[in-house]
């Protein structure tokens, strides 16, 4: 606003002179332009294009002097608020048990990071914070709202999860109430939860409330669905019936991730990159060089347009046929 109003300042005091300039020029008008009295049609526009040339180029020196001339770096927070994804991962012991992959030669484990990774490599992680709660007999946040997609990855093919939780069955609906409460504070419709697990859990009675930070709900399976391995005394598949129907019960989509990744448009919400600041700021700025360009291109140009074509009378210069005419005048005279 600061550079509007100076830009604004000198249009008004810059067509003042002008005016006075005019008045004056009057006065002597057939010193300047011959016994017409009358410069060329086309230097009637000089005055607006030089009070214009004064503004660009007090504006745009104004703007460019105010921005911030540090590299442009995305807006701190994007438009509306970080978006928000919530990993509810299985660590149990089945989930070492290898049958999944297309070859069936991954562990669940391994197949899991794999589904993970490739939903954070086609996601704007920029402008979204990473949270992961690992469950197993219960269910503990490992880390919230992190960026680094490196942090992840080591939560996902290193850390040895089960050992923080005591030796029984999964509870599923624990991960998810911890993660429900995890995004609570979270604004409205911000936060994606992704479930990644085998569905070998205890029985799916107790779904917590929902909160309204979450807007959408991916349960993505693990593990072959038909062929079981044997693991504490039962024999352990991936249980997409009880996966589809928490994914029903929470209004939420079940991908059977055994074979093929999460289609992009289940998480297009985190893929979609929000506006910049840096972008605005951008625009301004090449605004403000184009504005001191043309000024300052225009002010220099002026002076020798008005020079080579202002007047069509040169003052103290006879036409050609004047110098012809001139001998046979002072011989008749």
């Amino acid at each position: 606003m600061i550079a509007e109003l100076t830009g604004l300042a000198v249009l008004l005091l810059a067509a003042l002179a002008e005016w006075l300039h005019l008045r004056r020029c009057r006065r002597v008008a057939m010193l300047a332009f011959g016994p017409s009295g009358k410069a060329r049609e086309w230097t009637s526009g000089v005055p607006i294009a030089r009070v214009l040339a004064l503004a660009f180029i007090a504006w745009g020196l104004l703007n460019l002097f105010l921005t911030d001339s540090r590299p442009l770096k995305p807006k701190q927070t994007p438009e509306g608020g970080y978006r928000h994804l919530v990993i509810a991962l299985d660590v149990s012991p089945s989930m070492q048990i290898k049958d999944a992959g297309p070859t069936g030669q991954q562990t669940r484990a391994q197949r899991a990071s794999e589904l993970i990774t490739s939903v954070l490599q086609r996601s704007a992680l920029e402008q979204m914070r990473v949270s992961v709660v690992a469950f197993y007999t219960g269910a503990k946040p490992v880390v919230v709202d992190t960026f680094d997609l490196a942090v992840v990855k080591n939560i996902l093919n290193d850390l040895p999860l089960d050992v923080a939780f005591d030796i029984g069955k999964t509870t599923l609906l624990e991960g998810i109430r911890e993660s429900f409460e995890l995004a609570k504070p979270w604004k409205p419709g911000s936060a994606i939860l992704l479930v990644v697990s085998d569905g070998d859990t205890v029985g799916d009675k107790g779904m917590p409330p929902m909160p309204a930070s979450i807007a959408q709900v991916l349960i993505a399976g693990v593990g072959d669905t038909r062929v079981g391995k044997f693991i504490d005394g039962h024999q352990s598949r991936q249980e997409a019936a009880n996966l589809r129907q928490i994914a029903s019960r929470l209004r939420g989509i079940y991908h059977d991730g055994n074979e093929k990744h999460l289609a992009s448009k289940e998480f297009a919400a985190l893929a979609k990159v929000l506006p910049l600041e840096s972008e605005a700021q951008r625009g301004k700025r090449e605004l403000s060089l184009a504005a001191v360009v043309m000024g300052a291109a225009t002010l220099a140009a002026i002076p020798i347009a008005l020079a080579l074509s202002g007047s069509g009378w040169q003052a103290g210069r006879r036409s050609a046929k004047a110098r012809i005419n001139a001998p046979l005048l002072a011989a008749r005279t």
